[in-house]
């Protein structure tokens, strides 16, 4: 079975005053049954890593430079988010392919660097509201996936989620059919690419609008294995109904 994982990504969010929730969150889950993920701005990596240390928090970083060093200002490489405390990041958001033009093969030079740092990338895929309406919702995915995700990776080391773009931050959620549909999709184009082992140990999470209101519903969906949270995250008292959800819904494997 794989393990669960709640994601928790704060996007341009957080001063050190916002630490406290760190253990707050900690508190309401001393020993979790399933994985907990938060990927904080670049300057809360390392004071989170050190608030998160002996508690079953992970900490990520929400994206990373291709290059292992150099003249590239204001970016940051993946042995610095290693260095910094981080064991996780997130690549391919659909912000930073909107915001900085990112392609597909800019995220798969950014997972190798990060895969060569040791940290486990999550890569994320979707479509836009167009792309949905055009029904090109897979065709868009299976393109993402097959340029983002590097040759060589594990279940380990490597984690896929879908975010619909038109979702994201919007209120608005997929159908409960159409979230099943683009993970079973994600979870055939991964065997059939590295095998099943590979393919069925990756863990797929859903990212839009996922709130405790829903988030029940969602992890009940074929091949939903968790969830990267938005602005849930940023308070522990909201983002600790989701993981007490994504616990108590059925296994996945």
């Amino acid at each position: 079975m794989r393990r669960k994982l709640a994601a928790g990504n704060w996007k341009m969010n957080g001063l050190k005053a916002n630490l406290s929730e760190i253990e707050a969150l900690a508190t309401a889950h001393p020993a979790p049954g399933s994985d907990i993920l938060l990927c904080p701005p670049a300057t809360l990596i390392a004071p989170m890593a050190q608030a998160a240390s002996g508690t079953a928090l992970a900490i990520g970083g929400q994206d990373c430079h291709a290059a292992a060093s150099g003249a590239h200002t204001g970016d940051i490489a993946a042995a610095m988010l290693a260095d910094a405390g981080a064991s996780h990041v997130i690549l391919g958001h659909s912000e930073r392919r909107a915001d900085h033009d990112e392609h597909n093969e800019d995220v798969r030079a950014k997972a190798n660097a990060a895969l060569a740092a040791g940290l486990t990338c999550v890569i994320c895929v979707g479509e836009s509201e167009a792309q949905r309406d055009a029904s090109n919702t897979l065709d868009i995915i299976g393109g993402q996936l097959s340029g983002s995700i590097p040759d060589g990776v594990t279940g380990h080391s490597l984690v896929v989620a879908y975010e619909p773009i038109w979702a994201i931050g919007t209120g608005r959620t997929p159908t409960l059919e159409q979230i099943g549909e683009v993970h079973d999709f994600i979870r055939m184009r991964l065997e059939r690419r590295f095998g099943t082992g590979v393919g069925r140990s990756t863990r797929l999470l859903y990212g839009g609008s996922v709130k405790p209101g829903n988030a029940a519903e969602i992890f009940a969906v074929s091949n939903v294995d968790g969830a990267l949270v938005g602005g849930a995250s940023l308070k522990a008292a909201d983002f600790s109904a989701i993981i007490t959800a994504l616990e108590a819904a059925p296994p996945q494997g």
